[in-house]
């Protein structure tokens, strides 16, 4: 008999859903869905959620997705109404979290590459500012260490995700916008880092970047895209504790931009040697932006 109702009340269900403002649903919204429209859809009380949710499912227009984050993680699951792309799905997976690093790379068109994993970073609470003086040996002892990389990672035979716990911006440098995938079909509205922003990120953790070479040829790739200004202002703001535009100087030089282009960075005070990435066996330095390189870069 269940099935029956809802078979009557197809259309009416579909028309319901086609018409939500969003088309991405954890179990739960459903179920407050299911809730709010039983007696006007005249379905019986014993209709489960999940029965509910296979009916949807196998009518076509709902799609399960699932995220097997591994412990301590939660596994995820999403469903889909209608045509979707994956990102849009992904950017529920956390509240306000948006894509960085490679993912925003390729959004960007900073990368030749087609990054197998999806970058998502969700900000942590807390702002996180460390209040201990910056020493020379507190650098190195840090960045001589492995980078530590998040295993928050959910993989499929469809896709692979990874949610970056990430410094606390408060979203600065986040912008909305239509995104065109490389194939030129539209990836959604997406929440991600502008260049300027994805461009300190890069060069702050290279790991989630394709690594340092990666980094510098999406600097190449930058040229005429950003502006220096907002790039220098926005390294201002981030306020980060280690002197990262030592890094991002260091790229931009390599990458073959105007020596009078690098003035802005130039003004930052260069106090400390610094490395361009974590871990480094073998290296050069650079004394104009006192950093150390892997040795050949």
């Amino acid at each position: 008999m269940n099935k029956t109702r809802l078979q009557i009340a197809k259309a009416d269900i579909i028309r319901y859903f086609d018409q939500l403002p969003t088309k991405v649903h954890r179990q739960m919204d459903i179920a407050r869905h299911l809730a709010e429209q039983r007696d006007f859809w005249r379905l019986t009380r014993s209709a489960t959620t999940q029965d509910f949710i296979r009916f949807l499912i196998n009518s076509g227009k709902l799609t399960e997705i699932v995220f097997p984050f591994p412990k301590p993680y939660k596994r995820e699951i999403r469903y889909a109404w209608g045509d979707f792309t994956i990102y849009e799905v992904m950017l529920t997976l956390k509240p306000g979290c948006y894509f960085s690093h490679y993912t925003a790379m390729a959004f960007h068109g900073l990368t030749e590459q087609l990054p197998k994993t999806t970058y998502l970073n969700q900000e942590q609470k807390n702002a996180g500012v460390s209040t201990l003086a910056l020493t020379q040996k507190g650098i190195d002892t840090a960045l001589r260490r492995s980078v530590r990389v998040s295993k928050n990672v959910a993989e499929t035979d469809e896709f692979r995700v990874c949610i970056i716990s990430g410094k606390n911006t408060h979203n600065y440098g986040v912008i909305e916008e239509q995104v065109i995938g490389a194939a030129g079909n539209s990836l959604g509205r997406l929440r991600f880092t502008r260049i300027e922003r994805t461009l300190i990120d890069i060069a702050v953790r290279p790991i989630y970047a394709g690594g340092v070479f990666e980094v510098l040829k999406g600097y190449k790739l930058a040229k005429d895209k950003f502006s220096m200004n907002v790039l220098a202002a926005s390294l201002d703001k981030l306020g980060y504790v280690y002197p990262y535009h030592q890094v991002i100087g260091f790229y931009l030089e390599r990458a073959g931009y105007a020596h009078s282009t690098l003035d802005l960075l130039r003004r930052f005070p260069m106090e400390f040697d610094f490395y361009l990435t974590h871990g480094m066996k073998e290296t050069d330095y650079v004394k104009e932006w006192r950093l150390y390189i892997p040795r050949g870069f």
